[in-house]
């Protein structure tokens, strides 16, 4: 895992404390949180192109 460089002590000590996510990759998640990921993933363009072809019907 690759350690990033932080802005500063407070933000380096807030990172340690809650504990965010350095880098989240998809195929090392559990299977369930990866099709969990992949439906958001999809849902959320479909989405996006749903509302963009509907502007443009309207």
């Amino acid at each position: 895992m690759q350690d990033k460089k932080t802005f500063n002590d407070a933000t380096d000590h807030l990172n340690k404390i809650e504990g965010y996510p350095a880098n989240v990759e998809l195929k090392k998640l559990p299977r369930p949180l990866r099709f969990f990921g992949y439906f958001f993933i999809i849902f959320f363009a479909v989405s996006v192109l749903f509302i963009i072809i509907m502007n443009f019907l309207d």
